[in-house]
C-alpha cells in the first residue's frame, strides 16, 4: 500500500474514531477532516484527479463530491417541517395514535411501522423530519424520554428506504444500474422483487422493538385534545411526497430533481406563511430551526468518502472480495452482503453503493450469472448496515440532531442497544429471502 492510499486511509479511520468519541462536536471533526482531504488533494493531484492539481481544482472537485441533492432535500424538508409542527398536526396525530395503542410499547411499534411505510415513498431523512415531531409529542404526553423512540423511528425509516425506487438515493442508483422502474421493485422478471425482502425484514424487527420496550406497559391516557391550526403545511408535505413519486416516472430529470422539489415546496410554504401572517416572523423562525450542524456534517462526510474512494481504498476492498469468494456465487453474495453491512456502519452508503455497483456487474459477468442477486444483496447490506451506528445513515444523524435540539444527548451505547439487534434481524431475513428467490 503506497502513501497515496495510506494517508487518506489513516485520516479516514481517525475521523470516524473521533466522531464516535466526541459526538457533541462530530460536525467540526468531519469539517476539519474534509479540509485536510482538500489540502492533501492540493499536494497529491491523484486524489482529486487531474495532473495539474492546484487549490482551485481541489476545491472544485471537493464541491463535486458533495451530494447536493441530499443536502437540498434535507434543507427544504427541515424548513417545511417547521411549519408542519407549528400547525399542531403532529400533536393531533400523536393523540390519535395514543388512542389506538393499548400501551406505550405498541405506540413505539406503530410509530416505527408508520415511519417505515412513509419512508418507502420518500427520502429517509425527510421521513424522520416528519415523524420525529410526532414521536416527541407522544413522549411528552407519556412523560418519558423520547430517545429510544426516535432511534426506533430513524432505523425503521432507514430500513424501508430500500423498498421502492423513490425511497432512497441508493435505490435510485440501483434502478439506473439494473434498468428497473418503480414497479420493478415490487415484481421483476416474474418474481417478487426487493420490496418484499425489505418488508419481511421490517416484520422481523417488530419482536426486537417489543422486547426492548417490554417493560413499557403503562396505559395511555389522553387528557387534552389538540386541534390543527392550519392544514396547508400538511397538504404541502403530502404534495412533496406525490411530486417525488411522479418525478421518478419522468424521463431525463436532473440529478437534483428531488432536492429541487423539496426546496420548491419549502419556498411555497414560506410564501404562504408570509401572506397568512403578514410578516417574516414565521420564515425567520423556520430558518433558525434548520439544523446547520447536520448539514455541515453530511457535506463533510461526502468529501471525505470521495477522497477515500479516489485514493483507491474502496477498489482495493472490492478486489479482495473477489479473491475471497473463490468463484462461488453464494460465498461472494455473502461477502457482499455482510461486508456492506460492516462498511456502511461507518461510511455513507451513497458513495459506497455508487462504487460497488459497477464492481458487482463485473463480478456477475465474469461468473456468467445475472447480477440481480448481487445487486439486491449489495443494496440490502449497504442500506441496513447504516443502522448499527449513529453516523452510519443520514436518517440516524438527522434523528440525533433533532434530539439534541430538544435537549437530549444520545449516548453511543443507547444507539447500539437498538441498532445492532435491529440490523441483524432485518439483514438476516432479507439475506435469506434474496438468496432463495433470486440465486
Amino acid at each position: 500500500m503506497d502513501i497515496q492510499m495510506l494517508i487518506p486511509l489513516i485520516a479516514f479511520a481517525m475521523t470516524y474514531v473521533l466522531m464516535i468519541a466526541l459526538p457533541k462536536v462530530r460536525h467540526w471533526v468531519a469539517a476539519v477532516s474534509a479540509a485536510l482531504f482538500i489540502i492533501w488533494g492540493v499536494v497529491s493531484a491523484a486524489l482529486w484527479g487531474g495532473a495539474d492539481g492546484g487549490v482551485a481544482h481541489a476545491l472544485k472537485s471537493a464541491a463535486g463530491a458533495i451530494n447536493w441533492n441530499v443536502l437540498m432535500m434535507l434543507f427544504g424538508t427541515m424548513g417545511t417541517v417547521y411549519f408542519f409542527i407549528e400547525s399542531k398536526m403532529p400533536d393531533v396525530m400523536a393523540e390519535k395514535l395514543l388512542r389506538a395503542a393499548p400501551n406505550t410499547m405498541w405506540v413505539v411499534v406503530l410509530l416505527s411501522l408508520f415511519s417505515g411505510f412513509i419512508s418507502a415513498f420518500m427520502d429517509n431523512v425527510a421521513t424522520v423530519l416528519m415523524i420525529a415531531p410526532i414521536g416527541l409529542a407522544v413522549a411528552k404526553q407519556l412523560k418519558i424520554s423520547p430517545v429510544d423512540m426516535l432511534i426506533c423511528i430513524s432505523v425503521s425509516s432507514n430500513l424501508q428506504g430500500a423498498a421502492t425506487l423513490v425511497g432512497d438515493t441508493t435505490s435510485i442508483m440501483l434502478g439506473g444500474a439494473a434498468g428497473m422502474n418503480f414497479m420493478d421493485f415490487f415484481f421483476f422478471q416474474g418474481r417478487m422483487s426487493i420490496f418484499w425482502a425489505v418488508e419481511l425484514g421490517a416484520l422481523a424487527t417488530v419482536p426486537i422493538i417489543m422486547f426492548i420496550f417490554r417493560k413499557q406497559r403503562q396505559k395511555v391516557h389522553i387528557t387534552v385534545s389538540s386541534k390543527v391550526e392550519d392544514v396547508v403545511p400538511s397538504l404541502l408535505l403530502t404534495l412533496n411526497i406525490v411530486l417525488l413519486i411522479v418525478a421518478s416516472f419522468l424521463p431525463n430529470m436532473p440529478e437534483t430533481i428531488n432536492g429541487i422539489i423539496c426546496m420548491a415546496i419549502f419556498a411555497v410554504t414560506a410564501l404562504y406563511s408570509l401572506i397568512r401572517n403578514k410578516g417574516f416572523s414565521g420564515i425567520a423562525a423556520s430558518f433558525r430551526e434548520i439544523d446547520y450542524r447536520t448539514l455541515l456534517l453530511l457535506a463533510s462526510l461526502f468529501i471525505i468518502i470521495r477522497g477515500v474512494a479516489n485514493a483507491g481504498v474502496l477498489d482495493l476492498v472490492a478486489e479482495k472480495m473477489v479473491l475471497l469468494g473463490g468463484g462461488n456465487l453464494f460465498v461472494i453474495y455473502s461477502i457482499i452482503v455482510w461486508l456492506s453491512v460492516l462498511l456502511s456502519a461507518f461510511i455513507d452508503n451513497i458513495p459506497y453503493v455508487a462504487t460497488m455497483l459497477p464492481v458487482v456487474a463485473v463480478i456477475a459477468a465474469q461468473m456468467g450469472v445475472a447480477p440481480y442477486v448481487l445487486y439486491f444483496g449489495l443494496l440490502t447490506g449497504a442500506t441496513l448496515g447504516g443502522n448499527i451506528t449513529p453516523i452510519g445513515a443520514s436518517a440516524n444523524i438527522a434523528a440525533i440532531g433533532i434530539l439534541r435540539k430538544n435537549g437530549y444527548e444520545v449516548q453511543n451505547k443507547q444507539f447500539f442497544r437498538i441498532g445492532l439487534p435491529f440490523t441483524l434481524a432485518a439483514v438476516l431475513t432479507g439475506y435469506l429471502y434474496i438468496w432463495f428467490v433470486w440465486a
